[in-house]
């Protein structure tokens, strides 16, 4: 009897849902205009600004803000500068922690990211494609469109797409936790020692209490290919409904990151010891996600996940930023006159 029960309820529910979606009167053909179809007018110049970023780092667990510059030559480069930095001591995670527990000379270096590099389009080419597009009248607003289930259509349209490759430089430095770098490398302080072989785990009383911060700065770069999908089309629908708009420029890549770690020697009680014994990292990569909008004022977002190098067993890391407002132009302000 329940099961029965329980199937009746399933049943009239299914059939609810069906002649509400049968019912609702905006669910009519919809007829449309094509504004434009370019996917290769889009904008030469981006500058994004970047209120937040959040990097799960190993070495160090930091978030902040950060700009970003991007721009496209002639169809067959792409050019892009990056800096990011924290927002404070409190966004700087082992920083933070040295500042309150070391017990060494050292000053812990703030963290700071900076990035140059350009991608040559290999293979520049467009296609027959399709882009989703939502249903949206004004008079959606407020209440009305977040308790209604959008309507959306299929539009055809071209889709260009840019096999690149990569390369350029980068640069970081940040403060480094040596206790747990030495942990990871099943070592111990022993391998920090003096001009005179003297460790410095000798020249306290309790070395296992014995706190040690340091700083790391990578000098670097990396090669890699991408892959772009940009769309960039515009249509006029009928029924009262506002202009439809796709202009997404989405890039996805993998690169190898090649870079030379330098430690800093820890100072203790004004003795310098020797860093050399941290083993480091050349070598490491990355998969990452960038998008942005072919708009004079919108919005982006990005993701990586790799390691870096550095730090041997610490160079993990996963970064998420947002980038608002982002400002775009053609850089070209030239205007046609004729004779009458």
């Amino acid at each position: 009897m329940r099961k029965s029960y329980i199937f009746l309820v399933l049943l009239l529910f299914t059939a609810g849902i069906a002649g509400y979606s049968q019912s609702r009167s905006d669910k009519n053909p919809v007829t449309y205009e094509e504004l434009y179809d370019e996917p290769y007018a889009i904008n030469k110049l981006f500058v994004q600004f970047q209120p937040l970023y959040g990097e799960m780092f190993v070495t160090n667990v930091n978030a902040g803000f950060g700009l970003e510059v991007s721009y496209y030559m002639a169809d067959k480069f792409d050019f892009r500068v990056h800096a990011r930095k924290t927002y404070a001591k409190q966004f700087d995670l082992t920083r933070d922690i040295a500042d309150k527990n070391s017990n060494v000379d050292n000053l812990p270096n703030t963290y700071n990211y900076y990035e140059l590099g350009a991608t040559y389009h290999v293979k520049d080419f467009d296609e027959s494609s399709k882009t989703k597009m939502f249903l949206y009248k004004k008079s959606y607003r407020g209440d009305k469109w977040a308790s209604r289930v959008p309507l959306s259509v299929e539009i055809p349209c071209k889709v260009r797409k840019i096999y690149g490759v990569r390369l350029g430089g980068l640069y970081f430095d940040t403060a480094i936790d040596v206790n747990r770098a030495l942990k990871s490398q099943d070592q111990t302080s022993a391998i920090l020692v003096d001009a005179d072989g003297n460790t410095i785990s000798s020249a306290t009383s309790e070395p296992d209490d014995l706190s040690i911060f340091g700083n790391m700065q990578v000098a670097g770069g990396y090669v890699g290919g991408s892959m772009t999908w940009i769309k960039n089309v515009a249509v006029d629908f009928d029924n009262k409904y506002v202009e439809g708009v796709d202009d997404l420029i989405l890039t996805a890549f993998l690169d190898i990151l090649v870079g030379a770690p330098t430690i800093d020697d820890i100072v203790y009680n004004g003795t310098p010891y020797s860093s050399d014994g941290l083993e480091t990292s050349m070598i490491g990569f990355r998969l990452g996600l960038d998008g942005k909008f072919n708009r004079t004022l919108s919005w982006g977002y990005g993701a990586e996940v790799g390691t870096r190098p550095g730090l041997k067993g610490r160079g993990f890391y996963a970064l998420v930023k947002i980038s608002f407002p982002i400002y775009s132009t053609n850089l070209d302000y030239s205007v046609e006159a004729f004779g009458k």
